[in-house]
């Protein structure tokens, strides 16, 4: 495995279309240093709890729970008809607390809050931790806090910009095309929404899953402190590992498409539902007609119809849109 490639002495006034635009991983050293947070973190686990504490409005968290004997790693449990763990609401006062009281145990359970809207949870945090990402981009912002976990390889559909302000992080990355050798598991049953490998990083199959280490050999690592973030662009694969007792992350999600584009994965399902089973010639005729209109589209595929009568070969508009999303409803609904 290669360390990602690294950028240093970068504020986030440096951020610009170059690194947020990167279709290779980006690890940015001591880009959020300066934040409030991070400085309570270093200092201790209380001060950064009580730094934390003053932003909660009360409202529930949702947290993962596992036993001790899970080793922090969230995942299915034998036979991947559930899961190891069972989600709770509860306050994020106390989930602090309980952090605090688990710190020094050798085997604690594993506690995990992960991707809480900022905004929602705790207005204000972002008026003194934030980075402006420039560009017209309306990130997501989000925080993750527990203590030592595993999250299971998997990918997101935004760019990510991951912020490490308490404890340290691994990240385990590979590309998109190293899909095939990562023994996805179900996409419509997951621990957390997405599709996750199957394959324990920390112990990996090879018998079970001898082409993982074709995937190894094209992973790229990044060992992140507090104050470094780390810029994954979308669709590249990515473990994650908290380090230490206790962890927050704080991420920036944003798409390069406008917000009125449907998410691809809803395709992808569809696809899989009305495509995937057909016979092969049928399917093959399918895959031509996805290149041609989809994947190889330019702007020569409709450059034989008149402009005003191209209609959803014309440039994607919101009106345009929302129309297709009505048909495609009304049709579904049949």
């Amino acid at each position: 495995m290669l360390p990602v490639a690294e950028l240093r002495g970068l504020t986030p006034r440096d951020l610009n279309d170059r690194i947020l635009t990167s279709t290779q991983p980006l690890l940015l050293r001591g880009l959020v240093a300066h934040w409030p947070m991070v400085r309570a973190a270093l200092a201790s686990q209380e001060a950064a709890s009580a730094y934390l504490k003053r932003f909660y409005t009360g409202a529930p968290v949702v947290a993962m729970l596992g036993l001790p004997d899970i080793g922090g790693r969230f995942f299915y449990n034998d036979d991947l008809s559930g899961f190891n763990f069972r989600p709770v609401h509860a306050p994020l006062g106390g989930v602090l607390d309980e952090l605090e009281g688990h710190r020094n145990d050798e085997q604690p359970p594993a506690i995990y809050v992960g991707s809480t809207t900022i905004d929602n949870f705790l207005p204000g945090f972002r008026a003194e931790n934030d980075v402006d990402l420039g560009g017209g981009r309306e990130p997501l912002a989000s925080i993750w806090i527990g203590n030592r976990t595993r999250i299971a390889a998997h990918y997101d559909a935004p760019d990510n910009l991951a912020c490490v302000t308490a404890g340290r992080r691994r990240f385990t990355l590979f590309p998109p095309e190293q899909l095939p050798n990562l023994y996805v598991g179900p996409l419509d049953f997951t621990p957390a929404g997405q599709a996750i490998s199957l394959v324990d990083l920390h112990a990996p199959d090879f018998e079970r899953f001898p082409r993982f280490a074709e995937a190894l050999e094209h992973a790229q690592v990044a060992e992140m402190e507090p104050g470094d973030a780390l810029f994954i662009p979308s669709m590249w694969w990515h473990h994650v590992e908290a380090l230490d007792a206790f962890n927050v992350l704080v991420n920036y999600w944003w798409r390069q498409s406008p917000h009125y584009i449907d998410t691809a994965t809803n395709a992808l399902m569809y696809a899989i539902m009305t495509i995937r089973d057909l016979p092969p010639a049928q399917r093959k005729a399918w895959e031509g007609l996805f290149r041609h209109y989809v994947f190889e589209h330019d702007e020569r595929t409709s450059a034989h119809i008149p402009p005003a009568a191209q209609r959803m070969l014309a440039p994607m508009t919101e009106d345009m849109s929302r129309a297709l999303r009505a048909q495609l409803l009304k049709r579904l609904n049949r």
